[in-house]
């Protein structure tokens, strides 16, 4: 049995100051987010027999994932399409700006598509196949991933089949999927359990 050791980047500028940055490929990681890649790393090096650490291309996650691999030491290689949503016209606008968009509907907000950008549904068609290419690539193997809270939010909803309930992880948040043959296991949350309630950045 394989697992996928899923780990959202640490603290960023734009989490921080709460807003969807006009640079989200530049965003940079904070000293608390350095902090809390350091502690992600020794906690999957203590609890897991890790090959390869994948990143997203974004400077955040990137750098998230260095200092794992450097951790693990391990290589790193970088997917081209597990950067976060593209949030459109929304950039640099706060988090919450969301919630007061026309359209956004709040009970089905994984269909809503902010102008110019993409909702958490596209994010799911983008994504999901890179998870199933790891798997097949790694049957029996551990494969740390490291991305964003959408992009997380996004795989939970592919394996489980469902975005009810579909967990946004903190910072540096880990979830844990085993897969087999016959597909996926249910998610684990092994670190950062409590949801966050916006995938932010």
């Amino acid at each position: 049995m394989g697992k996928l050791i899923l780990v959202r980047h640490g603290e960023s500028v734009g989490n921080r100051a709460q807003i969807f940055t006009t640079t989200p490929h530049e965003l940079a990681l904070t000293e608390l987010g350095y902090e809390q890649a350091q502690r992600a790393g020794h906690i999957i090096a203590k609890r897991f027999e890790t090959e390869i650490v994948v990143s997203s291309p974004y400077v955040r996650a990137r750098e998230t994932a260095r200092v794992i691999a450097e951790i693990l030491k391990l290589p790193l290689e970088v997917e081209h399409d597990l950067h976060e949503r593209d949030v459109g016209s929304l950039k640099g606008q706060p988090y919450e700006s969301v919630f007061a968009t026309p359209g956004y509907d709040p009970k089905r907000p994984w269909l809503w598509q902010p102008p110019d950008g993409e909702s958490f549904e596209d994010v799911k068609k983008r994504v999901g196949p890179i998870l199933d290419r790891l798997s097949r690539a790694h049957p029996s193997r551990d494969v740390v991933v490291v991305s964003h809270g959408g992009v997380m939010m996004a795989l939970w909803a592919h394996v489980t089949g469902v975005w009810d309930d579909a967990h946004v992880p903190p910072n540096c948040g880990i979830i844990l999927i085993e897969h087999h043959s016959k597909g996926y296991m249910a998610p684990e949350i092994i670190d950062g359990g409590a949801s966050e309630k916006h995938a932010g950045g």
